[in-house]
């Protein structure tokens, strides 16, 4: 159970808080209920359409917690509810989004309503009812690196200035409209706009996180398990439904793109810091990432191929993966970034949070749980005979 004399980081008692969290049944919110419940006095109104990520914390009513979270499910685009659970709570959280690349093409009105529109009203009650805000943003706000730009036999190009990402001072760069690929971050770079504003102008007490690939259990779907068959999730899920249906693992444009991975767990401790000091946490916006995992999306493949062959004791393809463009996997309109890493310096100074896990270790903890979860609905659902036309 928590601790009745937990102190924050100066020193100071934490008093138990209400928390209203707006996307509670999905990875990053299921992870943190979590964490909430086993380690804090905390109170969590989990606000969602679906709760089956955070089912294990709702039931049996004897759970320890049982108190201290309710579940509201509703869509907090139509909602008049809303309002009344801001004003309830101490905190609200924001973690609802579309943050498929997949759908960014082919759904951008939907990704842009999602991530501004259905976000303006949530960032309005708190202002008008003077309560704090963590807004979940998006490290796609940076666009494209500098070192993006720079000619191809720069020797700039090896200096890590050139791709390091800070929050108070990176230039955020997207590509043409016509990419539609940066719907997403745009939509989220203008939400950031407008909470600053209403920080500068009315008050708002807010912190915005701005997330690294944040990898672990329960993150995304698999498609035609419990998610769409023709549904394409994020890399990390799209890799694992490869790896578990005995499939090369498809790498967009050669898997050339470099992205760092953080465990999960480590991400949930520095939300909970921020969670507690808020005077350390308001009006920052936080790189929340691992720089020291970094690997290019094939080598990323190539590791993934060798953990999953661990886990499982199955010997790895003869050929793990292949080559696939942009356009036939994405659609038109994809576009990328080459390289993002996140300079940890603002939530080192303001929170002392350092990341901890390395890739190995949390690939080996997802694929783990992945095997675990859905091998044998793979299995039966791959033993079925096609449905004829």
């Amino acid at each position: 159970m928590a601790s009745s004399t937990r102190v924050d980081l100066d020193g100071n008692p934490i008093k138990p808080m209400t928390i209203c969290m707006i996307g509670a049944g999905g990875f990053i919110g299921s992870h943190l209920c979590e964490k909430l419940m086993a380690e804090t006095p905390h109170k969590v109104m989990c606000v969602d359409v679906y709760n089956d990520k955070v089912k294990h914390l709702l039931e049996p009513a004897s759970l320890p917690w049982a108190d201290r979270i309710q579940f509201h499910r509703l869509n907090i685009k139509h909602d008049s509810r809303l309002e009344g659970l801001i004003k309830m709570a101490d905190l609200t959280i924001n973690l609802a989004a579309i943050c498929t690349p997949a759908d960014y093409n082919t759904r951008p009105l939907d990704t842009i309503y999602s991530n501004f529109i259905d976000a303006l009203p949530v960032v309005k009650y708190c202002s008008e009812n003077g309560k704090r805000l963590i807004h979940f943003s998006t490290c796609e706000v940076y666009g494209k690196t500098i070192g993006y730009f720079l000619p191809k036999d720069s020797p700039l190009r090896q200096n890590p200035e050139y791709y390091m990402l800070k929050e108070d001072e990176s230039p955020c760069i997207f590509g043409p409209i016509e990419k539609q690929r940066w719907s997403y971050a745009c939509a989220k770079q203008l939400i950031e706009r407008l909470i600053y504003a209403e920080g500068a102008e009315n008050g708002l007490e807010f912190t915005i996180v701005r997330p690294f690939n944040w990898i672990g259990p329960r993150m995304d779907f698999i498609p035609g398990i419990d998610g769409p068959s023709e549904g394409v999730p994020r890399v990390l899920a799209c890799f694992s439904n490869n790896l578990l249906r005995h499939e090369p693992l498809k790498l967009v444009d050669g898997g050339q793109s470099q992205r760092t991975f953080v465990y999960i767990k480590d991400a949930i401790e520095a939300v909970l810091l921020m969670i507690e000091n808020p005077t350390r946490a308001n009006g920052q916006i936080f790189n929340v990432g691992n720089p020291n995992n970094e690997v290019t999306v094939r080598q990323l493949a190539e590791m993934m191929t060798q953990v999953y062959s661990k886990v499982t004791g199955e010997p790895p393809l003869e050929t793990p993966t292949m080559d696939v463009s942009s356009k036939e996997f994405y659609g038109e309109g994809y576009d990328d970034s080459d390289k993002r890493i996140p300079d940890m310096t603002i939530i080192n100074r303001q929170l002392g949070w350092n990341p901890k896990t390395s890739l190995w270790d949390l690939l080996e903890s997802t694929l783990t749980y992945q095997h675990r979860t859905y091998a044998e609905a793979i299995r039966q659902a791959m033993s079925k005979p096609a449905a004829s036309k």
